[in-house]
Formats: structure tokens, C-alpha cells, sequence
């Protein structure tokens, strides 16, 4: 199911609501229609090992695996 983020652009409010299709998207605490999209950050598990695409070891750029760096 598309959960998204959204932030209101009239109160502040950050939230996460299920959108289907075109729905349209309101704040849960000021019902203002004015809403902004945000970019929805993640994070898996693989060999044990956690990695979050929030943080990174790279001082140069924000990946969290690079070859350039040698980061796995």
C-alpha cells in the first residue's frame, strides 16, 4: 500500500497518509488541502548488517555505499 509523508504548508504538521490514485491529500490537524510531498527515507536489512539512506560514512556526498570512497 503507498504510504507517503506530507508536511502542511499552512500549520506545519508532518504526517504519513495511504493515497490511492489522485486522491486528494489534507492535513489531519488543520484540513488545509495545502500539502507538500516529502521525500520518504528508508532503510534495510542485508547480511545482518542495517544501513538507513538517512545517514552516511562519506564526508564528500550523502551515499551510503560508493565506490569512489571504497564504502560497502
Amino acid at each position: 500500500m503507498p504510504i507517503f509523508e506530507y508536511q502542511c504548508l499552512e500549520c506545519g504538521e508532518g504526517f504519513e497518509t495511504l493515497v490511492f490514485g489522485d486522491q486528494d491529500v489534507c492535513c489531519p490537524k488543520c484540513s488545509a488541502k495545502n500539502v507538500k510531498k516529502l521525500l520518504s527515507t528508508f532503510s534495510h536489512k542485508s547480511n545482518g548488517k542495517i544501513s538507513s539512506s538517512k545517514s552516511s560514512s562519506c564526508s564528500s556526498c550523502n551515499a551510503t555505499s560508493c565506490k569512489t570512497c571504497g564504502i560497502s
